[in-house]
């Protein structure tokens, strides 16, 4: 199984549309301190925070704090304190996977190699596994209980290019 470092966003999402058990594809998701303190602890009783509370008690989610100080502070410079820590963690473990999905974060990854996902990418992927019935109805989940942005063009793109017309 695959490994993962996740930003606040992916885990904030699938938590507020019910889909935190997508995670569960992952050997692991690691995640920074500033990722942990925004999601759980400035969470509050957001739908999930219990969830991902659970999920570093029972050892599928676990707190690591990057070690180039440097780093973080340079990345800080330009993104979110989860971010800059997702993204250097990311360089130091080596994941299969980065899951962001801020443009700006996305860019400077790139710039490290680093392969990146969103929750739609995560969402396309548990269509193609069978753990979700329809894109649509997720990405309008999304949308409108999650109140993430989605552009009309890459919701029209995802549906086309995963044959859901």
């Amino acid at each position: 199984m695959p490994l993962a470092v996740s930003n606040s966003s992916p885990l904030i999402h699938l938590s507020l549309i019910g889909r935190i058990s997508l995670l569960q594809r992952f050997s692991e998701v690691v995640i920074p301190p500033a990722v942990w303190q925004e999601v759980v602890e400035q969470g509050g009783d957001r739908p999930g925070t219990t969830e991902i509370r659970e999920a570093r008690e029972s050892g599928g989610l676990r707190v690591v704090e990057p070690s180039n100080r440097a780093l973080v502070r340079l990345l800080k410079q330009e993104l979110h304190p989860g971010e800059a820590e997702s993204i250097v963690l990311a360089i130091e473990v080596r994941p299969d996977v980065l899951l962001l999905d801020e443009a700006e974060a996305r860019r400077v990854a790139g710039l490290y190699d680093l392969p990146v996902t969103g929750i739609i990418g995560l969402l396309i992927q548990a269509k193609r596994e069978g753990l979700v019935a329809s894109l649509a109805e997720e990405m309008d989940r999304l949308r409108e209980q999650g109140s993430f942005r989605i552009h009309d063009a890459l919701y029209r793109r995802v549906l086309e290019m995963e044959k859901e017309e």
